[in-house]
């Protein structure tokens, strides 16, 4: 009988080919491999010959199923330097160092994974991993702005701990992070375009809190996973994504720039700041409509007579209308309505008021929407048109209101 991964590894899913970089993150890929096998992914690792003296293929071979290879010599009479990259799904090379980058831009095949880019049709994610300063270097640039342009995804590195004491932008994604940008990247098929590449986009997600005194605070039920499909959905695109967090207790996205915010203020400044220089605003997080008139430096404390406090609110600012009045010719600004009256009514003077182009209403309640892992929606445009949106897993959703934002910003230009 198969052993487990075997038996997964046999499966008739997709196939992917796994490529890994000599770097100490290199480690860090067999979570990712894990991740493919066990969805049903058929999976062959090519590790380059650096990339084996961090993980040694018999670890390889066993998470995969698969025998392993680092040259063009090993079983020459199946062509593997061909046959892998033509019959491949999709490509992930986690991590990719600079020299791999480099490599991949200038078209250089001096192993089995280089041979492998060159004849994949297929898509193909590189998930950088190096030190900030490798990262920054004006060729590493080039060399990165090269395969975008050729409609590769090159994730953004995420900002952390690098090796040995060194601090910065370059640490590889969270491998699970890394698996759902690929997924996205398989949902949308072989031939869907990188329609966001060059673009660069804002999504706000979470709900924000209004601290009342040091222990409590006014809220709501939003747990950000809207937001963050969208984000993820916009990175598996090709975009430049900023996401403005409040108070999500969620992974962070791989290919995302994290701004954490709390208040509606602290959101209000960084989604502004933010849309100075964006394409596309998306509003998915839920700000406080009012704040506490006066903040409590000390615990408020029940009285002794019973008698409740009354709490004063002031009215917190529109961040959606104040970004549909300074809107730029050409931005996209996909407002939100949570709503649990006549929804659609609501929403459509939302959408006026707010200046939006696009409009995503849902219905809300304490069973729905919020921190489920489906949504469904009504889309609304300037334009009087009416998207209905079943419900389906929010990454999906997202990714329907994607292709609405890329009609208009194609339209615009």
């Amino acid at each position: 009988m198969s052993s487990p991964d075997h038996t997964v590894a046999d499966a008739s899913g997709p196939r992917v080919v796994l490529g890994v970089g000599g770097g100490i993150a290199a480690y860090k890929a067999c979570e990712l491999l894990r991740l493919f096998t066990e969805s049903g992914h058929r999976v062959r690792v090519v590790p380059t010959a650096a990339a084996l003296r961090f993980v040694g293929a018999p670890t390889w071979a066993a998470l995969s199923g698969h025998p392993v290879a680092d040259d063009v010599w090993s079983d020459v009479h199946e062509v593997p330097h061909v046959r892998l990259g033509q019959q491949a799904d999709l490509v992930v090379v986690a991590p990719a160092t600079a020299d791999l980058l480099g490599k991949a831009a200038h078209g250089l095949a001096d192993d089995l994974l280089t041979n492998t880019l060159l004849t994949a049709r297929c898509p193909v994610v590189l998930a950088p991993a190096m030190h900030t300063e490798m990262w920054e270097h004006p060729a590493t640039v080039d060399n990165v702005a090269t395969l975008r342009r050729r409609g590769v995804l090159v994730i953004e590195p995420a900002v952390g701990r690098l090796t040995g004491v060194d601090t910065g932008k370059g640490r590889l994604p969270d491998p699970a992070e890394i698996f759902a940008i690929a997924r996205r990247v398989l949902a949308r098929g072989a031939t869907a375009p990188r329609d966001l590449t060059g673009r660069h986009v804002v999504v706000t997600a979470g709900g924000t809190r209004e601290p009342l005194d040091p222990v409590r605070f006014l809220g709501n039920r939003s747990s950000g996973k809207q937001g963050y499909a969208f984000a993820r959905a916009a990175a598996a695109r090709g975009a430049r994504v900023t996401l403005v967090s409040a108070n999500v207790s969620l992974p962070d996205p791989a290919g995302v720039e994290l701004v954490s915010v709390g208040t509606t203020e602290q959101l209000r400044a960084a989604t502004l700041a933010a849309a100075e220089t964006a394409d596309v605003v998306v509003m998915a997080a839920a700000p406080a409509d009012f704040r506490p008139a006066h903040y409590a430096e000390s615990k408020i404390k029940k009285s002794d007579d019973g008698v409740a406090p009354v709490i004063e609110l002031v009215t917190n600012p529109d961040i959606a209308a104040e970004l549909g009045m300074r809107k730029r010719p050409g931005q996209v600004l996909v407002a939100f309505a949570a709503e649990t009256g006549d929804a659609l009514a609501n929403a459509r003077a939302k959408l006026a008021r707010k200046r939006a182009d696009l409009i995503v209403v849902n219905e809300v309640g304490v069973d729905k929407v919020f921190g489920a892992e489906t949504n469904a929606a009504t889309v609304l445009g300037a334009d009087g048109s009416t998207e209905v949106l079943p419900e389906r897993p929010k990454e999906d959703l997202a990714d329907a209101v994607w292709d609405l934002v890329v009609a208009r910003l194609a339209a615009s230009s």
